[in-house]
């Protein structure tokens, strides 16, 4: 295998420093100890992390985000896994223009999205609820689920299902005990990346959204409209932090290279 040259090592730093460099400069002003936008110099300070627990809006609007991006992804992954079997495994008229229209969210801007689907719930009695939301939120990140399913589906190995029912297992066991263990990669992939879309999505909520049922991107940028002080970046970096917990316990458990790629790191080849 060749190695990378240096041309290709500076590129790859200056893309990872590109990348992690907002990251960075956001948790760095959260430390900061002055009343506006700055880098600490002197001293750093947790002046504006004990300042979250003044705005409760906050904390409440950061778990209306979890439970909404967990039920949107859940039910968006649900769904995926029949789209993405039937259309991996068969040929019918219409396949192709299926997976355009499943697909379809992805070329929609948010904002025109975001005025169909206010107009559309407000006439139904859905208008600022949390069921509102959540079917907001399943059409534009199905398109992700389905992509990552559809890969599982695949790249499966159909022979081992046809093992099964020569053995006599039903349909239903040859689903639940080799399908669904077949494709788990890109069921927890998929729904990892649909959980991610959905609780950074701040265009389309921000028209669907009421005062009851706001989301932390969308408190998030109400606050930045009237304030200038540093409380968004720490709220900024406590969510980083969470994030980075959450990907180390999940590596420990599961592996990040397992969940993403499909097989871990020992496996053999």
């Amino acid at each position: 295998m060749s190695r990378n040259g240096p041309l290709a090592l500076a590129f790859h730093t200056l893309f990872v420093t590109f990348i992690l460099a907002p990251i960075l400069v956001v948790c760095v002003v959260a430390f900061t100890p002055e009343g506006y936008l700055s880098v600490p110099t002197d001293r750093v300070s947790l002046r504006w992390f004990r300042a979250i627990a003044d705005y409760p809006e906050f904390i409440d609007a950061f778990w209306n985000s979890v439970w909404l991006a967990a039920a949107s992804s859940a039910i968006a992954v649900g769904f995926s896994v029949p789209a993405a079997l039937a259309i991996a495994r068969y040929d019918f008229t219409g396949r192709e223009a299926l997976t355009a229209l499943f697909l379809s969210p992805l070329m929609v801007p948010h904002v025109v999205l975001g005025i169909a689907f206010l107009r559309f719930f407000t006439q139904i009695g859905l208008g600022g609820t949390f069921v509102g939301l959540v079917l907001s939120h399943i059409v534009i990140v199905f398109p992700f689920a389905l992509r990552l399913v559809l890969s599982s589906a695949v790249g499966m190995d159909r022979a081992i299902e046809h093992a099964a029912i020569s053995l006599g297992a039903s349909d239903f066991a040859v689903f639940r005990r080799v399908t669904l263990p077949l494709i788990l990669p890109g069921l927890a992939s998929g729904w990892a990346l649909a959980f991610i879309q959905s609780f950074d999505e701040v265009t389309m909520t921000v028209f669907i959204a009421a005062p009851g049922t706001v989301t932390l991107p969308v408190r998030m940028f109400l606050y930045i409209q009237d304030n200038i002080d540093p409380l968004v970046t720490s709220v900024s970096a406590c969510v980083i932090a969470i994030t980075v917990v959450f990907l180390v316990v999940l590596d420990r458990i599961y592996g990040l290279e397992r969940l993403l790629v499909g097989r871990g790191s020992g496996d053999g080849a």
